[in-house]
């Protein structure tokens, strides 16, 4: 069971509350190289804090993983907590921190940067140790490959690779998959979903939803500026705003810029105060025709990862939040 770090302050949580949780992605902790991927000790621990300040249940990801799938109502403001890469600082600045306040994290790695080793990575022994301790551990399969853009055999190659190292060294294969850097196609995603994977998760905004494709779910950052308090609060309050129909369904670019669209599947208070927001455009033109959302771009998106946020105000003055993150080839 997860950790209950807070209540309710009253009333029952909505039936999208019950239906979702907000996944934080932490990368590296006091780790200033790359400061995109950075996130500071005191940071964390203000994270800490604000789960119980803010009512929040954060739980283990397989317990929100296995609740959506089998239909089970989550409590509101929950929240779990993933971190990318086999960064040696999670060992020394994270888990002392998250261990202390009895919070479960998923750690995802990629096998064949455990396989090469050195002073900056994790090696097999302490993986091994923090599984044991409770550290449940995710997959970003061998090379941590550009899925969307490597060739199918490729793909499947690289699954197969790290289903074999698992094994050896763990003992078992994770069931969740975290898409290195973020990255999925239409195919990968059936290749992963054809190697066992419950559930994958990217690097675009947004509070994963049940009813959601699980190949394609969505992670708050929380490193670097998106880590400082303001903005951790506005992710870690976040509702999804509940869409199907996603058109084109696959995050690679076939056609740029992408007619992109959406189907609201229920009727959303205060929509038309809908905004779009996409990399290097900013805001974007939406039109709607009945529950029908169709986002248009004024140019073409450049090449690489771009993300686009569309959100609405609710009520009570949280936000329902969609994210994606297109992959231009």
């Amino acid at each position: 069971m997860g950790l209950l770090v807070g209540l309710l302050a009253g009333g029952a949580p909505s039936a999208l509350a019950a239906e979702s949780a907000v996944v934080l992605l932490y990368h590296r902790f006091d780790d200033d190289r790359i400061p995109a991927l950075n996130t500071t000790t005191e940071q964390l621990a203000a994270h800490l804090a604000e789960f119980k300040s803010g009512g929040h249940t954060v739980l283990p990801l397989a317990e929100v993983v296995e609740a959506m799938a089998q239909g089970r109502a989550l409590p509101d403001k929950a929240v779990s907590l993933t971190v990318d890469e086999d960064s040696a600082t999670f060992v020394r600045r994270a888990w002392p921190l998250l261990r202390k306040a009895g919070v479960p994290v998923t750690l995802a790695v990629a096998t064949d940067e455990v396989d090469r080793g050195g002073p900056d990575g994790l090696s097999w022994n302490q993986l091994r140790d923090l599984a044991q301790a409770g550290v449940a551990i995710a997959s970003q399969g061998a090379a941590r490959l550009r899925m969307a853009k490597a060739s199918p055999d490729a793909v499947a190659a690289d699954l197969a690779k790290a289903r074999e190292r698992f094994l050896q060294e763990l003992g078992r294969v994770p069931e969740i998959f975290v898409w290195p850097w973020g990255e999925a196609s239409a195919d990968s995603m059936r290749l992963v979903r054809q190697a066992g994977y419950k559930v994958a998760f990217g690097q675009h905004s947004g509070a994963a939803w049940a009813k959601a494709d699980p190949t394609y779910l969505p992670r708050f950052a929380a490193t670097a500026a998106y880590g400082e308090p303001d903005r951790i609060r506005l992710a870690l309050r976040a509702l999804p705003l509940p869409v199907t129909d996603i058109t084109p369904a696959d995050p690679l670019v076939r056609a740029n810029p992408p007619a992109f669209g959406f189907t609201l599947a229920e009727e959303i208070p205060g929509i038309d105060g809908l905004a779009c927001f996409a990399s290097h455009q900013g805001q974007v033109r939406v039109e709607r025709l009945g529950p029908r959302v169709e986002v248009r771009m004024s140019k073409p998106l450049p090449q690489g990862r771009v993300r686009l946020n569309c959100t609405v105000a609710t009520l009570e003055g949280r936000w329902r939040w969609f994210g994606w993150q297109f992959v231009v080839p």
